[in-house]
């Protein structure tokens, strides 16, 4: 499957999440961010914040917590086309890794949002490397507020090692 340009530009099923307070603190305490902004709403008020900010990784990790059944938006189940691209490589054999995450934040991801998912396939590629070809899929994820506001941009790079 080396490159898959009828993939890019492919949009990925919408997802929403609600941000609650149980999970951003346990995965502050997880990651060692001991900031009282994370526990408290005192001190998250204190701090300037609206509500209790979720730690700067959380977006990694909130589309596994919170996506309730009953709050997912039209489409939600449609198959996903990051999964396509995966699975064609995978049955060339070899290993799929996370090669890299980045987060743009456009405001505080905080507790009480109600956030919703638009992303698709921003690009894949391949290279030579010294084990053999790398493919490259990349995906792009704005998450959005109930006014449809950005809050955080998602971009993740999948690779795959034949």
């Amino acid at each position: 499957m080396a490159d898959a340009p009828e993939l890019i530009g492919k949009p990925t099923p919408p997802q929403a999440v609600v941000i609650e307070r149980g999970p951003v603190s346990y995965f502050a305490k997880a990651v060692t961010d001991n900031s009282p902004i994370h526990q408290h709403p005192d001190a998250a008020a204190e701090a300037g914040f609206d509500a209790i900010p979720a730690p700067p990784t959380y977006a990694f990790a909130f589309q596994h917590m919170g996506a309730y059944p009953e709050i997912q938006p039209e489409g939600s189940s449609d198959v996903n086309p990051v999964m396509h691209a995966i699975g064609a490589l995978m049955k060339e054999g070899g290993l799929v890794l996370h090669g890299e995450q980045e987060f743009v934040y456009h405001r505080p991801v905080l507790v009480g949002d109600k956030l919703t998912s638009q992303g698709t396939i921003k690009d894949i590629y391949s290279k030579e490397g010294s084990s053999g070809t790398m493919t490259f899929v990349v995906t792009e994820t704005d998450w959005l507020d109930e006014s449809g506001e950005k809050v955080v941009t998602a971009i993740m790079t999948l690779i795959h090692r034949a």
